[in-house]
């Protein structure tokens, strides 16, 4: 058995007690977790949501980046925004309202011309905090070169942006399969 806390629908709050160390949470007579010495398990087909800021965005347009100099990518489309954090008008960026730990990725594809080395940067607070990695060119394909990062924002003053850098000037691919920006708060401060 366990120490029930059940959060019932005509009679309130009500709470079986047990020796047995083990705490079930419940919701009118069901269970939805259990709490023992191990952790919080959650019962089937009941999960543990986070409500922190996440968004996807893409550059629905081709873009244009000078050879060797680092340029920020518009990523003007907002597949969604849970919290409104991210700029797709004006700066292109994410600055959460969160404090916490975010996976962030990036992708940017480029024309099949002659782009030579390609980064995709994840920027933080205007500086380069990560640099993701080249895939080759073919006839068919041009570069293609993703980041993706951990990284801590502080909640109200760190923002994040996406940057790419080719060797040569290079048209960045404008579709949401190739040229997006993406991050979610994996754990909160």
């Amino acid at each position: 058995m366990a120490t029930i806390i059940n959060a019932d629908t005509s009679n309130g709050l009500k709470l079986t007690s047990d020796t047995s160390g083990e705490i079930q949470l419940q919701s009118a007579g069901t269970t939805i977790a259990t709490v023992d010495s191990t952790g919080l398990t959650m019962a089937s087909g009941k999960n543990l949501v986070t409500t922190g800021p996440a968004f996807s965005a893409y550059a629905n347009a081709a873009l244009s980046i000078t050879g060797g100099v680092p340029t920020k990518i518009q990523m003007n489309t907002e597949e969604f925004d849970t919290n409104s954090n991210y700029d797709n008008v004006t700066n292109y960026r994410f600055t959460p309202t969160v404090a916490g730990y975010y996976q962030v990725s990036g992708s940017i594809g480029g024309s099949p011309t002659s782009a030579g080395y390609f980064f995709t940067m994840v920027y933080k607070n205007g500086s380069n905090y990560k640099s993701g990695a080249n895939f080759p060119i073919s006839g068919t394909y041009g570069p293609q070169s993703v980041c993706s990062s951990l990284v801590y924002l502080n909640g109200s003053t760190d923002y994040i942006e996406l940057y790419g850098q080719a060797q040569n000037t290079n048209s960045i691919g404008g579709a949401s399969s190739i040229t997006f920006f993406q991050a979610f708060l994996a754990r909160a401060a």
